[in-house]
Order: structure tokens, then C-alpha cells, then sequence
């Protein structure tokens, strides 16, 4: 499967399929660095082989301006010029590091990802935003940049394990209630270890995520309006996840369950919506009760890039499938986070 998409800012290319089989078209005569991390160049490193490769420490400490300067440092030992295309080999953390590296470098290289984890194949490489942390603040350094093109290999979610993929289905269930029902009902009635491993169910979860988000990033590329959206349990999630060092599926599932219970309270969701929210959450090993400091949390929450003086746009479920953007006081919010936290003392 292969199609097109449209943006302001360019078109991007999505393939399903062998990634390594289609490079060499898409790179036509431009030469290709990759960019990855220890843990993907370890379990697939036949893929990078004779290949000039940047292998990046893992995880969400890497994500920072240190990094994109060490990179920078490596594509001019390669002599790498304005014909170079870099790709992103990696999950959402290596592909956001990808796109900033590659809007920098010499005003900007081609650039390409593909996705090997289920987070990124569904959402952090969609879309087109990139950027790296400021000490505990996240993602307020970067740009808003698509792609040339993404490749889903199936292939590189063998390797994934069980932690990675209850992390990705938190942004699928978060597509569901958002926009979707039936892909909510899909993924919650379908037993894990049956969804992980049906190739064909796997591509069509996949491909609907990623339709619903371009259909939003086409309606509003530079998050104006209809894309803050997307952000439904990003608000409190990137908080917790700032805060405490969780996997950001599982800080975007706390996030969502305080947003649905914000959402009882001003745009009369069922409580019965809620719960069903949480047993997803609970099919998927994701977590439903966390205690958190509402203060800490509230001093992150007045960074994100949302909130105008002493009020924030947040995103609230009418129904599971129908959501809105509702501009709310930071001090309604603090009540509700402090609700949360309180029923879940130790």
C-alpha cells in the first residue's frame, strides 16, 4: 500500500512494506545518513549494513539541543552536504531528534523516517512536528516540517516488546475516543496478543490512525485550531511523564482519564464512557490511578504551549468518538487534578 498526502508545507510519501527495498527509489542520487538509536542498530543491524549510520544513546534524556550538536558534528565528518538525506530510524523519540537535525543542518536536508515502534508508526512520526526538551519542559524547541516520506515496516514490531506496545495502543485509544468508535471497539474487543500478531488488523489500525491525523494536520498544520485536538491527555500526560519518567503511552493514559473526568464535569460525558475508557486502558497493561504532585504538575502544565494567562485549551470528550476544544480556568483544572490525585493515595 502507497499514497500521497498534501501539506502546506509539503508532500509526504507513506509506503507499507519492506523499508530497505524501497530506499534506494526513494533516495534517488541523493546520499543517505541514517540516524538511530543503540537498541535498533543492536537488533537489526543487517539493515544498516554499508550504510553511514549516526547510532544515538536511547531514550528521552537524548532529546535535548547536546544532541542535535553531536549530530551536527557527525554529518560534517561525513561531509554531508545539501543533497544529503537523513533518515530516522527509530521510535517517536529518534524521529522528532531526526526532523529537527535535518531543518538545521544547512538551512535543511531531505529528510525520512521510519517508524519501528508502534508509537511512532501511529503518531509521534506523523504529522510533522519536531523537537527536542528544555531542561524539564517539553518539546518548546523545534519546528513544524514534513517529512519526504514514511515507511512502515512491520517487520521492526517483532522486535518490540510488550511495554512498547501497551505504550503505542494509549495513542491509538486516544484516535478512538477522539474521532472513532469503532477503532475505540476494535482495539478494546480484540484481545492483545491476537491484535499484536494479525499482520492485516495490525496494518488497518495503523492506517486509520494515521488518516485521522493527517485529516487534522491537513486542516491545521501549525496547530492553530483543529489540530490542538490531537492533544487529548497530552496536557496533564506530558506532565506526569516530565515529572515522573514514564513511558509517554502510559503519562498520556493518566492524562486521559483526568480529561474525561474534566469532561463529565463541562460537556456532560457519561460516566459509563469513562469507565469504558478505563478497562481499555486496563486490557492494555496501561495505568488507571496515579498519584502525582499537583503543584509540580501544575508548574509544567503553565509551559505548555496551550495556555494563555491564567486559562488553557483543553480537550473534552462529548461521547467516546466525539471530542471539542474548550478553553478552561488553570484553577477548574487544579481542582479536578487534585480530585484525581486524592482518590488514588496510597
Amino acid at each position: 500500500m502507497e499514497y500521497t498526502r498534501q501539506f502546506s508545507s509539503g508532500t509526504v510519501l507513506y509506503r507499507f512494506g519492506d523499508a530497505k527495498e524501497a530506499l534506494p527509489a526513494l533516495a534517488g542520487t541523493s546520499r543517505m545518513v541514517f540516524l538511530t538509536d543503540e537498541t535498533v542498530f543492536r537488533l537489526h543491524r543487517a539493515f544498516f549494513q554499508d550504510a553511514d549510520v549516526i547510532v544515538l544513546p536511547e531514550g528521552e534524556k537524548q532529546k535535548r539541543l547536546k544532541t542535535i550538536g553531536m549530530i551536527t558534528e557527525r554529518l560534517i565528518e561525513l561531509g554531508a552536504d545539501r543533497s544529503t538525506m537523513l533518515v530516522g530510524v527509530g521510535g517517536g523519540v529518534l524521529t522528532d531528534i531526526t526532523g529537527l537535525a535535518a531543518s538545521l543542518f544547512m538551512r535543511g536536508l531531505a529528510v525520512g523516517y521510519i517508524p519501528t515502534t508502534l508509537l511512532a508508526m501511529v503518531d509521534a512520526a506523523i504529522g510533522g512536528k519536531n523537537g527536542v526538551n528544555y531542561d524539564s519542559f517539553k518539546n518548546v524547541l523545534g519546528t513544524i516540517r514534513q517529512p519526504d516520506f514514511i515507511l512502515f515496516d512491520l517487520q521492526f514490531l517483532q522486535t518490540l516488546p510488550a511495554l512498547q506496545w501497551n505504550n503505542g495502543m494509549a495513542e491509538v485509544i486516544k484516535y478512538g475516543c477522539l474521532f472513532d468508535k469503532f477503532l475505540f471497539e476494535k482495539v478494546t474487543e480484540e484481545a492483545p496478543e491476537t491484535l499484536c500478531k494479525n499482520a492485516v488488523l495490525l496494518s488497518e489500525v495503523i492506517d486509520q490512525c494515521v488518516s485521522w491525523k493527517n485529516k487534522i494536520v491537513a486542516l491545521d498544520e501549525f496547530e492553530r485550531h483543529e489540530r490542538k485536538l490531537l492533544n487529548f491527555g497530552h496536557t496533564v500526560g506530558h506532565a506526569v511523564e516530565n515529572l515522573y519518567e514514564l513511558p509517554h503511552g502510559y503519562a498520556v493514559a493518566v492524562g486521559m482519564l483526568v480529561a474525561s473526568k474534566l469532561s463529565e464535569e463541562i460537556s456532560g460525558l457519561a460516566p459509563a464512557e469513562t469507565q469504558a475508557l478505563g478497562r481499555a486502558l486496563q486490557a492494555w497493561h496501561l495505568p488507571v490511578s496515579f498519584r502525582f504532585n499537583v503543584d509540580e504538575v501544575m508548574t509544567q502544565i503553565k509551559m505548555d504551549k496551550k495556555r494563555r494567562d491564567d486559562s488553557i485549551d483543553f480537550i473534552v470528550l462529548e461521547a467516546i468518538g466525539k471530542s471539542r476544544i474548550e478553553r478552561i480556568g488553570l484553577d477548574r483544572l487544579r481542582k479536578t487534578l487534585t480530585l484525581f490525585s486524592d482518590e488514588h493515595k496510597d
